[in-house]
Formats: structure tokens, sequence, C-alpha cells
């Protein structure tokens, strides 16, 4: 058994493809279905149910599988620690986030920046429990989103809470001037309203949706996706207004747009910055978390 064969084996758990899974070894699909299978005779044991295509692990498959993902992200931060100890911080940072949340993801990836200009950033958006299944897995290191904080304490995660400065709808005032004011929007002020809105697969949709659902007023969405951009857009050209977390939108993307606060609960889940516990954590995520925490701490103390 060697360390390849244990990467081969997490690239086709992630690529669900034994030819995709090539590609992402940087060997050919013979070459890998090879080693795979010397893998099993080593072992003893059937890993991969195979068929024309791949079709998923063994029992047996998915009990080494952990293991290789403990094993493979322990050797990538040997290496990301060599790295380091000779050529400082830097290398690529896998971050899961989820699409809205309490704070602008390149607001954060500057400020890091600013301390370790050679570290770059991979950015995966992802849902809330998708997140939480990228942590476990390994296949991100930082995690941005929203998480029931006792559960983190039980996975043995570091986290560091995100400031939840409520929500708020963004609009455009020539196209609605009913909404032109400073005090708090009420949820029933937004029942004949058209609104943009994320899936309603993602927590802070789902969020919502509760909470108007209880107040018996009936969403009017006439722009549903993923895409924080589109949705931004949709607003800009009078579609439909927003309704975000506030402090995820940076002020410079919202020109000729205007925002207030609305009036609904806080969300249950806290939104935070997570990644696995000390010695666990690659050398790249501890770094890039306590900077995190540190420029945080500093922007609560202005």
């Amino acid at each position: 058994m060697d360390i390849k064969q244990l990467i081969y084996l997490v690239n086709l758990e992630r690529e669900r493809h034994f030819g995709r899974a090539a590609e992402a070894s940087f060997v050919s699909q013979p070459t890998l279905s090879m080693r795979l299978k010397n893998l099993e005779r080593e072992l003893g044991l059937s890993l991969i149910n195979r068929s024309n295509n791949f079709d998923g692990f063994t029992s047996e498959g998915e009990r080494v599988l952990a293991w290789a993902r403990e094993i493979v992200s322990v050797y990538q931060g040997l290496k990301l620690e060599v790295e380091s100890l000779k050529h400082g911080v830097n290398g690529t940072l896998r971050i899961g986030a989820v699409p809205q949340c309490s704070i602008s993801l390149p607001l954060m990836l500057k400020a890091v920046s600013d301390r370790y200009p050679q570290l770059n950033y991979r950015v995966a958006v992802l849902s809330a429990d998708q997140l939480l299944e990228a942590l476990n897995s390994h296949t991100v290191d930082v995690g941005i989103g929203f998480f029931e904080l006792a559960t983190l304490r039980e996975l043995h995660f570091q986290a560091e809470p995100l400031q939840d400065n409520g929500v708020e709808v963004v609009f455009h005032p020539h196209f609605f001037p009913e909404l032109i004011g400073d005090d708090e929007v009420t949820l029933t002020q937004l029942e004949a309203l058209p609104l943009c809105l994320a899936e309603p697969t993602r927590y802070f949709r789902r969020y919502l949706d509760t909470h108007f659902r209880e107040a018996g007023v009936t969403l009017r969405v006439v722009l549903e996706t993923t895409s924080v951009f589109q949705l931004v857009q949709g607003v800009q050209v009078g579609l439909g207004c927003l309704i975000s977390p506030a402090g995820h939108l940076l002020p410079e993307t919202l020109v000729g747009l205007q925002r207030r606060p609305l009036s609904i609960a806080a969300m249950t889940r806290q939104a935070a910055v997570v990644i696995a516990e000390p010695g666990r954590a690659t050398p790249l995520s501890q770094h890039f978390f306590d900077e995190v925490r540190r420029w945080l701490s500093q922007r609560h103390t202005r």
C-alpha cells in the first residue's frame, strides 16, 4: 500500500467516475484502475462496486475510505508544512462557503492576503449541509456558513463565530419608492412585493420561508438562484427586492440601491468560520483561521 493508491481512492470518491478520478490524479484510467485493484488484492478486500461504470463503494470500502481520507489529509498537510517552512505561508486553500452569510467573503480574503500575500483560494459554493459533509470528508480546508455550534463541538472543529447583524431588504428606490425610509420593514409589508431570493434548498432561504409562513405571509418570488450576482442584478434592474444577511454585500456593489433592516427573529444557526481541530487542521487553514480571528477581533473593537 502506498499514498498514491489512497489518493486515487479519495479522488474516486469525490469524482464518482473512473475517468474523472484518473484525470484528477494525473494518471491514465487504466493505471488508476490497476492501482486500485492492486490495493484490493493487497488488503484482501473488495472496496469498489464495479459494473460498466463506477457504482459506489462496498461496506468494507467505505471503512477503508474513511481511513484513506484521514491519511491523505495528514499527508497533504505535511507537504504544505514543508513548503511553508521553506517558502513561508503559500499555496491554495480550499474554502467551502454558503451563498449568503453574515460577512463579505472577498473582504475577509483581502484581509488575510494582506498578511499572507502568497496564499491563494479556491472557493466552492455549497449548501449548509453539504458544507458540514465537506469539512468531515476533508474536501475543503475551511468552511464559512451557518452551523449548529453544539454539533461542531461534538465533531471537534474549531469555530470562530461571525457577528449577526440581522437581515436587510435591498431595493431600488426608483422601482419601489414605497420602501424608502430608515425604520424596520415588517414581513407583512413585503407580501405584495416581488422578491429575488436564494433557492429553497439553502439554509438562509429556509429560515426566511419558515418565518414568513409562521407570520401568515405569502412570498411572491420572481427570481430564484444560487448566484448572488444574479440576485443583485435582479434588484438593480427593478425585477424585485432582495432579502440578505446584513454585512454580506459590500456597499460598493449596491450603487444606486437602498437598504432597510427587516423585522425578523434571529437565525437559530450561528454563522462561523470553521476548520478542523488543532493538530488535524492543515498548516494553511490554521494560519488562515488565526488571521481571520485576529481580523475579526480588530473589527469588533473599532
